[in-house]
């Protein structure tokens, strides 16, 4: 069976002619080529040096088609969008020729005109995934209008959590991010693990104001001096335009805090594995962060806000919900947890890992198998 797979995934290529794009989704799609005789990926390829997060494709039978960069919030760059949109329907309807099966990757840019073409004018077997906040309240215009069709489609969407007049074509699918061995790594890591003080906490995600990085710096900042005998480090993985703002903020706080940049992926996990707990008190449109259950499923107790699909995961006896979304919610969250019980923290953790065996690259290609593929229209 042959997959073509559209989406705004940025690739680039390096010095040596390899193409490598963004690490979560090469990952999910490596793994799924294993149940594919062949994977078309359509995606973006940008003239930029690769962050080193990106990954290459390990699968010999996954094929890249490039489409030129598009996306951004000027008008110019929606111009753009709107002028090479003929240009890309044309790339995908070639693609689809060969295919038995599509999946296209929202909300992004290019959605706005490929859910209507592929709707009306392809007949070809396939599917919808929504990334991001299906319930989001006050959307932008270009996802309010892709929500919008998505919910009166006939094909299969998955979306992220479960939600009230969810409509039957929606199915609530987790995102994968882990291996069935990095998953029964947990166990032993979270056994080994002393929950006690000092804590070291640990942020994966873009640096900047609504993913939480200045919460997060200020509910530090204003712990007591006793407070802050208890914190070893914080370390922030990722970048951002806001990154000197950031740091300059930090130095100030009294708490040591690491600036580590991108980082690939076997170094974000061993970051997780010596954390212990997990940061991410968002204001953003998140759809279910994979970070939090790859943080999870390494004993990482998460801190995070209520935002989409989170608080259906996330709880009291596998973590922590800053609600509000504050810094002075989570500074008083930072000054309860030097007062728990290790045994408390513990429980948290194993129960924070037992979240993430639905977060499995396995569980994920066998429920693409069996809810999707043998059910798409």
């Amino acid at each position: 069976m042959k997959l073509v797979i559209i989406s705004h995934t940025e690739h680039y290529k390096l010095p040596n002619g390899t193409i490598v794009g963004w690490g979560p989704t090469i990952n999910e799609l490596n793994h799924l080529s294993e149940k594919f005789q062949e994977i078309t990926h359509i995606a973006m390829l940008k003239e930029e040096t690769a962050p080193p997060s990106a990954l290459p494709y390990n699968a010999s039978n996954i094929k890249f088609i490039p489409l030129p960069p598009l996306g951004g919030n000027t008008f110019s760059s929606k111009l753009k969008t709107i002028f090479t949109a003929p240009k890309i329907i044309l790339i995908v309807k070639k693609e689809l020729q060969s295919a038995d099966v599509f999946q296209l990757r929202t909300p992004t840019g290019i959605g706005v005109f490929l859910i209507p073409y592929l709707t009306l004018f392809s007949k070809k077997k396939g599917w919808y995934k929504y990334a991001g906040n299906w319930n989001q309240k006050n959307p932008p215009l270009g996802y309010r209008l892709q929500r919008w069709m998505l919910k009166k489609q006939k094909r299969s969407v998955t979306i992220n959590g479960k939600w009230e007049n969810q409509p039957k074509q929606c199915i609530t699918f987790e995102n994968p991010c882990l291996t069935v061995e990095e998953y029964n790594l947990g166990k032993t890591i979270i056994s080994e693990k002393k929950y006690q003080a000092p804590f070291s906490f640990c942020f994966v995600g873009r640096l900047e104001k609504p993913k939480g990085v200045e919460r997060i710096i200020e509910a530090f900042s204003n712990l007591t001096p006793e407070e802050k005998k208890n914190i070893a480090q914080i370390d922030f993985v990722g970048d951002g335009t806001e990154t000197e703002y950031f740091k300059k903020l930090a130095s100030k706080s009294g708490v040591l805090m690491n600036f580590h940049g991108f980082l690939p992926r076997n170094k974000v996990f061993e970051l997780y594995k010596k954390s212990h707990l997990f940061l991410l008190p968002s204001t953003a449109s998140e759809g279910f962060p994979k970070v939090i259950a790859e943080a999870m499923n390494f004993g990482c107790i998460p801190i995070v806000s209520n935002v989409s699909s989170i608080g259906q995961y996330i709880n009291d006896e596998n973590g922590y919900i800053v609600s509000p979304t504050t810094s002075g919610k989570l500074n008083s969250i930072l000054s309860e947890i030097s007062k728990v019980e290790e045994v408390i923290l513990k429980q948290k953790a194993a129960k924070g890992r037992n979240v993430s065996q639905y977060f499995t690259f396995e569980n994920y290609n066998h429920r693409i198998l069996k809810e999707i593929i043998s059910k798409t229209k």
